[in-house]
C-alpha cells in the first residue's frame, strides 16, 4: 500500500511548537496536531503549502485517548510518520504545599507521558511500519536544575529528558532521539513570567545573550532532525543564551 510521509509535530497551535512548524514546512508535509482546530488552521496558514499539511486535535491528558486517534489517523489517511517533535507542554507554577495531585498528574500527561505514548505507537510495526527516522523533544533547562514551585514541571521534563536517552539506545541505528532544552523564550505559556518588568530584567541580566526567541529553537529542531545531526543521538542540546554556563554572581 502506497503511503505518505509526515513529520509530527504536537503542541503546534502557538509558541516554539508553531515556529518549528513554520521551519519544518519548507521541506517537510505536516500532522500538526494541538487542542484547538482554529488555532491549527492559523499554523497551517502560516506555513509553506498549507494544503500539504494535517491537522490532528486532541487533548493528551487523559494518554489513554491517544491510541485510538493516532492509530485512526494514520490508518485511515494512508500516511506515514519520518519524523516526530513533541513541543506540547504546560507549566503550572505552585509551591509544593499548594499542589494538587491532579494538577501535577496533568503536567506530566502533557509533558512526559503523551511523547511516551506516541512514541510507543510509532515504532509499532502494525501501526507505523518501520518509518520512523527521527525524534526530537523540546524539554527545558529545568530538567537540569530547580526553581520554587517548578517541582512538577522539573519533574516532568526530568523525565522526558531520561526517556530520550534509553529510547536513543533502545531504538538505535534506525531512529535518532535527542532533546532539545531551552533556557526562557518569549512565548505565549512564559508571557505571564515575563510580563513582570522587575523579573524579566534579573533574568535578562543573567543570559549573556539575552531572551530567546520560538525561531532559536525551531532552528536546532530542524538540525537534529535533518542528515547534518546522523551521527547525534540520545543527546541534549541546550539552547539557552548561555544561561547555564553563567556563574557570575
Amino acid at each position: 500500500m502506497e503511503v505518505t510521509t509526515f513529520t509530527l509535530i504536537t503542541g503546534a497551535s502557538s509558541g516554539v511548537g508553531r515556529e518549528v512548524a513554520r521551519s519544518l514546512s519548507r521541506s517537510r508535509r505536516l500532522i500538526l496536531h494541538g487542542r484547538d482546530p482554529a488555532r491549527l488552521g492559523e499554523t497551517r496558514d502560516l506555513c509553506e503549502r498549507p494544503n500539504e499539511h494535517l491537522l490532528w486535535s486532541l487533548e493528551l491528558c487523559p494518554v489513554e485517548a491517544i491510541d485510538a486517534s493516532l492509530v485512526a489517523l494514520i490508518h485511515d489517511q494512508r500516511l506515514a510518520i519520518d519524523g516526530f517533535v513533541h513541543c506540547a507542554g504546560t507549566l503550572k507554577v505552585e509551591p509544593l504545599r499548594l499542589l494538587e495531585r491532579a494538577t501535577a498528574q496533568e503536567i506530566m500527561d502533557v509533558n512526559f507521558m503523551s511523547a511516551l505514548e506516541i512514541l510507543r505507537l510509532l515504532v509499532r510495526r502494525k501501526t507505523n511500519g518501520k518509518h520512523l527516522r527521527g525524534v526530537v523533544f523540546i524539554s527545558s533547562t529545568a530538567s537540569e536544575f530547580g526553581a520554587r514551585g517548578f517541582g512538577a514541571y522539573c519533574a516532568s521534563k526530568g523525565a522526558l529528558d531520561a526517556f530520550m536517552r534509553a529510547a536513543a539506545v533502545e531504538l538505535a541505528p534506525q531512529v535518532r532521539v535527542n532533546s532539545v532544552l531551552p533556557g526562557a523564550t518569549r512565548t505565549a505559556m512564559t508571557e505571564t513570567m515575563l510580563s513582570d518588568a522587575a523579573l524579566r530584567q534579573r533574568m535578562e541580566a543573567d543570559y549573556p545573550l539575552g531572551l530567546g526567541e520560538p525561531g532559536d529553537i525551531a532552528a536546532a529542531v530542524e538540525f537534529l532532525l535533518s542528515d547534518g545531526a546522523r551521527w547525534i543521538t540520545g543527546q541534549q542540546l541546550v539552547v539557552d543564551g548561555g544561561r547555564t554556563v553563567n556563574i557570575t554572581a
